[in-house]
């Protein structure tokens, strides 16, 4: 944690600098055991690790002058890279773990079939990696990035203290979470009122969800986004900000799992045709009791998000980071 001292001096390219640096050696460190694929855990690892890189430089996007070479589109493909074997090994897990041992006879072998076409997209995802990593636009990325780090070149607010401007940071993308669409699913909205229903049948529910699935998925990454940029800065507010960022993981796990019905049923559908549900019923009940769980557990968050005074407390926080003893300083 930084001393009082250091948070009344440090400017935005002191801790853009360090952000920077600390996600892009921890991404690139995994590179050779991601090759190895022994484990999941480094490709989940590196994949985070971009992610929370591009995250870094869209926060001080005004702030770093980095080589296109080095820039957020790169790091992107790089990711997506990543992300398209990560999640493929996520619903592997799932399928196996989580809902194989309770099935029997027919249905375990129809979802066999699943998963040796889940396994067989993995292989083709992982060769992709292989070819990324091989390539010389991911060998000028890294050197463009090392030189960066060495050298590094900075916008014209780059000298501004960075407690005086946090609010700056942080403010709009607080905003934008707030006036997403997603919290307003199912709700009945009307001037000055916002209604939303204390029960739905699963008929109408599954209507909802699948009608508004891109709505709740774009709402996670919004979700997650605020939450990655948020973390970067728990040092410069007091403990409820980090009870704030812990509440935005929760959030964006719920809206996973609501979300994890979809996926499934459409990777399902991609193997087995549209008429899964007749070939393994009883994994088709399970998804349909775990979406009807997690929407019970979304309900309360999607309240709360939508009340006025929380939104308010939750954007006078974000709008008074912690102030520098400046006694300590000249101490």
């Amino acid at each position: 944690m930084n001393t009082q001292v250091d948070q009344a001096s440090e400017t935005l390219r002191d801790y853009a600098h360090l952000a920077v640096q600390k996600h892009f050696k921890k991404s690139v460190k995994y590179e050779a055991d991601v090759l190895k694929d022994r484990d999941l855990e480094p490709l989940h690892q590196m994949r985070v690790g971009m992610r929370r890189l591009r995250t870094a430089l869209q926060v001080f996007e005004s702030v770093l002058d980095l080589p296109e070479s080095a820039g957020d589109r790169q790091i992107k493909k790089i990711a997506q890279r990543l992300g398209a074997v990560r999640d493929l090994d996520v619903l592997e897990i799932a399928l196996k773990e989580r809902y194989r041992p309770h099935l029997k006879g027919k249905e375990q072998k129809k979802l066999d079939q699943v998963l040796e076409s889940l396994q067989n997209q993995r292989d083709r995802q992982f060769n992709q990696i292989k070819k990324l990593f091989e390539s010389q636009q991911y060998r000028k990325f890294k050197q463009s990035f090392k030189a960066w780090l060495d050298q590094p070149h900075y916008g014209a607010i780059a000298s501004l203290p960075l407690l005086q401007v946090l609010p700056d940071l942080l403010l709009p993308l607080i905003s934008h979470l707030l006036l997403h669409p997603g919290w307003l699913v199912s709700a009945r909205v009307e001037p000055g009122k916002i209604d939303l229903p204390t029960s739905l049948d699963s008929e109408h529910l599954n209507q909802q969800l699948n009608e508004q699935a891109e709505v709740l998925h774009d709402l996670r990454k919004q979700m997650k986004r605020v939450r990655y940029q948020a973390e970067f800065f728990t040092d410069f507010y007091e403990p409820t900000y980090m009870l704030r960022v812990q509440e935005f993981q929760a959030v964006q796990e719920i809206l996973g799992e609501l979300q994890d019905y979809a996926i499934l049923s459409d990777f399902l559908a991609s193997v087995l045709q549209a008429n899964w549900q007749e070939q393994i019923p009883t994994l088709a009940q399970q998804l349909e009791e775990n979406r009807i769980r997690a929407w019970a557990n979304w309900q309360p968050i999607q309240q709360q998000y939508l009340n006025p005074d929380f939104r308010a407390q939750l954007r006078h926080l974000v709008a008074t980071p912690l102030k520098p003893s400046f006694e300590a300083v000249n101490h």
